[in-house]
């Protein structure tokens, strides 16, 4: 399994789960199969393996059911509660089986216990897919009783969980062979679980015991699961002992890694010496939920409730919560002191028999509805509409809220609110209090004026130290420090990697940051800042069984990168409950790799000495290099000695303060806290911002401008960390998110524990060598006066003797002449500049050569005709190029037969016919992306493919933005938003939080499209192939694996180097997986990033891609030189800008463009015939063809191992390597074609048709293909207003009415989930309450989050309460609803939102067009619910007053509205108690709209 680059530890999970209970009491067996129901209704959410049969993992949680076990048990069991039965996953041999029911057994009577007995439970195996047969345990129930002890049911519980958790241990370390079969799912006095690999209506007929009318209960708890794994296990399968799990915990790692050092301090009255060993409390190598539930039992065991534990896990984003009482924020704040948020996109239904409810993380990404009926059930589910309910027996219906907890107390059958619930648990120990008297703010130590000792070495020499160059100052430290915020950069990277690279590299640069994609989002920081924080504490940790006063002790910093003064604060302060202690980090030049050893070691042992001596702050410092003394790399010490006090068990007991030169950028700070620091001082940093202000290059003051540039570090690590989907830099510590690229394993595991690294390569040695080169150059053995200067750098732009790019000058020039001139010998000799990489090595694929020869005539070798039709050019949109830029590509690509892609900036319509002329503009595949841009039916049904794009290759896990000034009108257009108001991307997180949700949405696209491919794109990091893994089963049709170099577009200039991997690890990574899968061959796989030759491309094919894409490479061939300014619109060549004048430079053709396509194939074609290969699918993934080429003068490559991406997977005759067959996406069973059958008339002779259907939670994306059918017929203009117009009876699924056209009336009696109205393309849209329903509407959650993303036209009435996200991205739709959730009208860039309710919190973040109108009956709002950043208040005008009636009376119309009525029986009282909300941007972009149109006029 470890040969190829596959790794179990990526696997990643989602579902759909949901519970049941009867308020009143009654236990009973159909509250089983409604709970069965329930997940058989979200099955759309799981996922089946490739046999078909096995399911991810299905399970049901449920009282203990005492009467069926007295009537089928062979032994007496006593009353309920007096006994415990334990559901268990055994070895199927016999003897293995006995022993671990002897451990087992033993470790219950060791603990005082008695097992009465033992019984096998019933299944029927027939419902056992092959590939779940393949692990499937023998399950057995132990009972056991308290062998008359007199134990509360705490202590029982306790002395259960011991005996449970040492046997664990024992097995798991013991030899025998089936040792990871034993399991207990459950072991309890009040619940008990059954589950395994099997898809949920199969749940009762495997386990039969379900079936028995005795079998009762009053609760059920249900999950099934959607894995990336296809190598499932029984055991993690869901629900778990206290809770299941929908959504990803994103914080795992350090979760994982601050629970190890918890352990350091775990004493126990409760378990006494048995606590040791029952450590580690959470197993290695299981999901995120079951580590989750196993952290939740320990602190049940200390004593704590189930919702306190809850609230300590996933607590609400408090920090900056402007309304929330100080006693609620000091039990949070009390409780960071003792344990990091276990944070990521997730919905927690949670029980332990007395309670059961359900908590949402802070961000609310996850969709949780529940129903309460007269009759006294309750129901929580992913979604509504599981269970057929009457209307008329619905108390209300609701949804779970960011950050809140819902909870039912079963004993006394009520539900208690999050307000109650809350208020009663930070109210049992006076928390306040505490933070005051122990908790210090590191603001509140007064300056005691002792100013660290000043650096004898002038400041040049250890600028050149620490590796500064003239880029490092100009490029990034200057824009910090003036702006507070990043500097921006284009056109991707194109430079050696670390491992390759002459030019001596900072350890930092040898490690790639992680993001998510797919399996869980990104977060926003920018507009959904209010749930992120960077604060910190410092200081030792506590026993977390013993919560007193004393355990909030810490020092807390707001943001932890701190100034030198605030250094010297913690370094000389007097306060008794904080001693700091600093440790060197130098060590003698001149003793090379063996003085460096020697320092860290000693380092290790002068800190635990200072343990020893009570200190609990440990500084590690640089200062003091010189001509002797050179720094260990940063990086290097704080994480060994972080690791090294885990090891010698001392971690809790300090925290660790960095006083280093090195960092500069947020890379560098974010690897640091990875790694376990606390707080950074960045002193160089501060003396060169001191240097540049007394220079003349930075004209503002000094603190001004630390504080800027300390500020733009914070929010850079708040990006990196919303990349990989953390709020927290309190979970973020310690985490190590990043993967290690060309270090050697025996190095990382030493000194950076639990590091990915794939790719083995330097150690010590060359670390220590490059740390010499510097200093060398700082201190040359010859002195010249005047010579000693700063390098420019050469890092984000090509410069001579700096930094060697593939793109410079003279490739640029070569690659123009050869396809201006038509000249194959002119690409030849740029090809060999390009791929004759043994001078400066670039690229992994640079060490690559072909073997094992196998000639053939290159005349039977498939046409480049041929070949050349898998070629695509990259996704750039219109509005970052221009338009003749975008368009020539098009023209040559369709020309080819090959692709262009429209990237995510809309397309004009004009573009979707051929010309006079024959040519064809239209872009073949259409990008979908967060932002939206111009995607309607019309859009969708002119592609030949869809791309999803989940990350871009230049900064995965960010959102883009379009600056205003090059939102030319031409731009606005086709991006349905308003000239001159800048265009914002959010990050892909609105309805892609999962592997489900990405499943539904290409569902949606294919539904909007049958005959087009749906792709997603990911980009290379290390577990992307299990992503993939996961994206063949949610459906799709191409998987496009992007390199991290790639991307034309606007980036942060740290985010082009420091995110996501090379191709060639993505592409073998997803060849690999999807190969061991048995999934390759519904795959069409992909990849790009910065290909240029033909080389490039044979080299992508032997290691499993069979379709090819070029972006930068088509642009030089059109003209470009490489300027890297695109972002600014002032491309010369008229490339990459929107300005008339510019874009009159524009020199490109059609023919430059195919005429290196072709070249790039004849290229190809010569190297297919050499190795012997007649078609690209003969050749794809034949990576036995690759080899290592030797480059032994190359001190860091020449270590390289490179062997486990030529790993080939053995296959047999049922594994193909290549795409064979289409994915099955279930379309024919859709609810649209049978609309379509019954709307012949409307949609053909547009004559007004009126259609009812009943309508359930299966019937998805309800629409597209009826307004595919339309717009296939009629084009974007669809059917006249009011045409066809459909009732529908019950809850809809997601995706109502999504991409639906004009002349569409849809409406629902009933309720909507998610994305309601997505992309909405004319069609009115009407959600309301069935006519017997008596709850009221406005009280109501009707539809559910993210409602009209990226609508672009049309309406929506919506007779209810709207979920998280409404209108978010609406570019034009207008719409009425009666009060919404968290971030409302978010990016909102046109159209109109009417709100007759209450508002969430953050409402307008990022909204830049369009208006919204909110109404409050008491006429008063609160502004911190607002998000004023880009929005004001206006005064109502008689215009707005105007639409505002016209919309109300539609929706009185439409929907018999109460409170519309109610507004406008008494409207001239009532229309005051409105307010409008104007984005400022919008209305100067109107009013210069209005000055331009008088000018025309005039």
């Amino acid at each position: 399994m470890n040969k190829g680059l596959y790794n179990s530890e990526f696997e990643h999970d989602s579902c759909g789960a949901g519970f049941i209970c009867d308020l009143n009491g009654a236990k009973r067996n159909d509250i089983i199969h409604k709970a069965i129901d329930i997940l058989i209704r979200l099955e759309h959410r799981g996922a089946v393996s490739a046999d078909g049969k096995t399911g991810d993992g299905a399970g049901i949680l449920i009282e203990i059911p005492h009467l069926f076990f007295k009537k089928v048990c062979e032994f007496d069991i006593p009353e309920p509660k007096a006994y415990a039965v334990g559901m268990v996953f055994l070895p199927p041999k016999p003897n293995q089986l006995n022993y671990a029911v002897e451990q087992f057994e033993k470790n219950i009577t060791t603990r005082g216990l008695r097992v009465i007995g033992w019984r096998d439970v019933p299944v029927d195996r027939t419902y056992v897919g092959k590939i779940a047969a393949k692990t499937e345990p023998k399950i057995k129930q132990v009972f056991i009783d308290k062998n008359r002890q007199k134990l509360s049911e705490f202590e029982f519980s306790n002395k259960l969980f011991a005996a449970r958790k040492i046997t664990e241990h024992e097995i798991l370390n013991s030899n025998i062979s089936e040792k990871n079969y034993f399991y207990l799912p459950s072991l309890s006095v009040n619940t008990i679980i059954y589950k395994g690999l099997l898809v949920p209506e199969d749940i009762n007929r495997y386990y039969v015991d379900l079936n028995d009318k005795d079998f009762t209960t009053k609760l059920a708890l249900v999950h099934q699961r959607f894995s990336t794994n296809t190598f499932p296990t029984w055991d993690l399968a869901q629900p778990f002992r206290y809770m299941c799990h929908n959504g990803e915990i994103n914080t795992l790692r350090g979760n994982i890694s601050q629970m190890d050092t918890r352990e350091e301090l775990f004493k126990s009255d409760i378990f006494g010496e048995d606590i040791k060993s029952m450590l580690p409390i959470i197993f290695r190598g299981k999901s995120d939920s079951a580590s989750m539930d196993m952290a939740l039992e320990l602190l049940l065991s200390t004593g704590m409730s189930l919702p306190q534990a809850m609230m300590i896990m996933v607590p609400e984003a408090w920090e900056k919560h402007p309304t929330m009482s100080e006693e609620k924020k000091s039990f949070y704040n009390f409780f960071s002191c003792i344990m990091e948020p276990w944070d990521g996109p997730a919905s927690i239904p949670f029980t332990d028999g007395n309670y059961i409810g359900a908590l949402l993380d802070r961000n609310g990404l996850r969709p949780s509805r529940y129903t309460i009926t007269k009759d006294g059930l309750l129901v929580m589910s992913s979604e509504a509409g599981v269970l057929e309910i009457p209307p008329e027996n619905i108390e209300m219906h609701g949804r779970l809220e960011p950050g809140k907890m819902f909870l039912v107390d079963m004993n006394a059958g009520r539900i208690v609110n999050d307000e109650e619930v809350k208020n009663n648990i930070i109210n049992q120990r006076p928390y306040k209090k505490w933070i005051h008297d122990n908790l210090l703010s590191l603001s509140e130590i007064p300056y005691t004026g002792n100013p660290t000792k000043i650096e004898e070495t002038d400041i040049l020499r250890r600028q050149k130290v620490f590796g500064y160059t003239k880029e490092d100052i100009s490029t990034l430290i200057l824009p910090m420090s003036e702006q507070g915020k990043e500097a921006v950069g284009s056109m991707g990277t194109d430079v050696p990697l670390s491992v390759f690279s002459s030019k001596p590299q900072l350890l930092y640069n040898y490690f790639k940051q992680l993001f998510a994609q797919v399996t869980n989002p990104p977060l926003d920081g920018i507009r959904e800042e209010i749930v992120t924080d960077i604060s910190l504490s410092i200081g030792a940790d506590s026993n977390i069984f013993d919560i007193k006063a004393e355990s909030c002790k810490k020092l807390r910093i707001e943001n932890p990168i701190i100034s030198n003064e605030d250094l010297d604060k913690i370094k000389f302060n007097s306060h008794p409950n904080f001693n700091a202690y600093t440790v060197p980090a130098l060590y003698q030049i001149g003793s090379g790799l063996n003085g460096m050893e020697a320092t860290l070691e000693e380092m290790i042992r002068n800190v635990l000495k200072a343990i020893d001596k009570h200190k609990n702050i440990i500084i590690i410092s640089d200062r003091g290099v010189d001509k002797n003394f050179a720094p260990v790399p940063m990086l290097l010490t704080c994480s060994y000695l972080h690791h090294s006090l885990k090891r010698h068990g001392k971690r809790s007991k300090v925290g660790i303060v960095i006083e280093s030169a090195e960092p500069r950028e947020p890379h560098h700070f974010a690897m640091l806290f990875g790694y376990g620091a606390s707080a950074i001082n960045p002193y160089l940093v501060n003396e060169t911002i001191q240097q540049q202000i007394e220079q003349g290059h930075l004209k503002i003051d000094f603190h001004t401008a630390v504080k800027n540039f300390n500020s733009a570090i914070g929010k850079g690590i708040v990006k990196i960390m919303n990349k990989i989907g953390i709020s927290t830099l309190h979970s973020y510590r310690g985490s190590q998110i990043f993967e290690a690229l060309g270090l050697r394993g025996s190095f990382v595991e030493k000194y950076f524990t639990n590091t990915v690294t794939r790719i083995s390569g330097v150690g010590l040695y060359e670390i220590e060598k490059e740390v010499f080169l510097r200093h060398r150059m700082a201190f040359p053995n010859r002195e010249v006066e005047g010579v000693l200067k700063l390098n420019i750098g050469g890092q984000y732009r090509w410069r001579r003797n700096e930094e060697h790019h593939m793109f410079n000058p003279t490739t640029v020039a070569k690659l123009q002449q050869a396809v201006q001139q038509n000249s194959y010998t002119s690409y030849e000799k740029y090809a060999e500049m390009i791929n004759n990489q043994s001078a400066q090595l670039m690229t992994i694929r640079g060490m690559f050569e072909f073997t094992e020869f196998d000639p053939i005539p290159i005349e039977e070798v498939e046409p480049w005709t041929e070949i050349v039709k898998r070629f695509k050019t990259g996704a750039m949109s219109f509005g970052s190029i221009s338009k003749e830029a975008h368009e020539n590509l098009a023209i040559a690509m369709n020309r080819l037969g090959g692709k262009s892609n429209s990237g995510e900036g809309g397309e004009d319509p004009d573009r979707f016919q051929k010309d006079n002329n024959g040519n064809l503009r239209n872009s073949a595949i259409k990008q979908v992306a967060s932002g939206r841009f111009g995607v309607s039916i019309d859009y969708l049904s002119n592609a030949k493919e869809i791309q999803i794009k989940m990350a871009q290759g230049a900064k995965p896990g960010e959102g883009g933005q379009l600056p205003g000034p090059k939102v030319y009108p031409w731009v606005a257009k086709v991006r349905n938003s308003t000239p001159y108001v800048g265009l914002i991307s959010p990050p892909p997180h609105h309805d892609i939080y999962s592997i489900e949700d990405l499943a539904q949405l290409i569902y949606d696209l294919k539904n909007a499209n049958r005959e087009a491919r749906v792709n997603v794109k990911l980009v290379s990091e290390v577990g992307v192939g299990t992503v993939a893994t996961g994206v063949a089963k949610a459906k799709a049709d191409v998987i496009l694996v992007s390199g991290y170099d790639g991307g034309t577009g606007a980036s942060p200039l740290t985010s082009l180097k420091h995110a996501g991997l090379p191709w060639e690890l993505g592409i073998a990574e997803a060849q690999q997986t999807l190969v061991r899968n048995n999934l390759r061959d519904r795959i069409v796989l992909e990849c790009d990033g910065q290909l240029k030759t033909g080389r490039d491309v044979a080299i992508a094919c032997l290691l499993g891609a069979e379709e090819f894409g070029f972006a930068t490479a088509p642009l030089v061939a059109s003209g470009c030189i490489m300027m890297r300014a695109c972002h600014l619109n002032t491309c010369p060549v008229g490339i990459a800008t929107q300005d008339p004048v510019l874009r009159s430079n524009f020199k490109g053709t059609p023919e430059h463009v195919i005429n290196f396509m072709y070249f790039v194939t004849q290229e190809l074609r010569e190297i297919m015939s050499k190795i012997g290969f007649r078609t690209i699918n003969e050749m794809v993934g034949q990576s036995q063809k690759l080899d290592m080429k030797k480059v032994i003068k190359h001190y860091k490559a020449k270590r390289l191992d490179l062997s486990k991406i030529l790993y080939k997977i053995p296959t047999t005759q049922n594994k193909t390597l290549y795409n064979t067959k289409n994915q099955n996406h279930g379309l024919e069973r859709v609810l649209d074609l049978t609309l379509v059958k019954n709307a012949h008339t409307a949609i053909f002779r547009k004559e007004p048709t009126h259609l009812v259907f009943p309508i359930h939670n299966t019937n998805r994306t309800v629409g597209a293909i009826l307004s595919n059918e339309i717009n296939k017929i009629h084009g974007k203009n669809g059917l006249p207003k009011g045409t066809l117009k459909i009732d529908f009876y019950g809850t809809s699924g997601q995706s109502f009415g999504a991409f639906a056209t004009k002349g569409l009336e849809l409406t629902v009696y009933g309720n909507c989930n998610d994305y309601f109205g997505k992309s909405l393309s004319g069609a009115t849209l009407v959600a309301k309450i069935p006519e017997k329903a008596t709850f009221k509407s406005e009280e109501n959650i009707i539809i559910g989050n993210v409602a009209l993303y990226g609508a672009v036209y049309g309406e929506a009435y919506i007779n209810g309460v709207a979920g998280e996200r409404f209108c978010v991205r609406n570019s034009g739709a207008r719409s009425v609803v009666e009060g919404i959730g968290d971030h409302g009208c978010e990016y909102m860039t046109g159209g109109v939102a009417v709100i007759l309710g209450k508002i969430g919190r953050n409402f307008a973040a990022g909204m830049s067009g369009g208006i919204a109108y909110i109404y409050s009956g008491a006429g008063d709002f609160d502004e911190k619910n607002f998000n004023m950043e880009m929005i004001d208040f206006e005064p109502m005008t008689d215009k707005d007053f105007e639409q505002l009636k016209t919309l109300l009376e539609k929706h009185l119309l439409y929907t018999n509205s109460n409170i519309a009525k109610t507004i406008l029986s008494d409207w001239e009282k009532t229309s005051k108690n409105f307010i409008k909300i104007m984005p400022t941007d919008y209305k100067i972009a109107l009013e210069r709209i209005e000055k331009e149109k008088t000018l025309a006029v005039s």
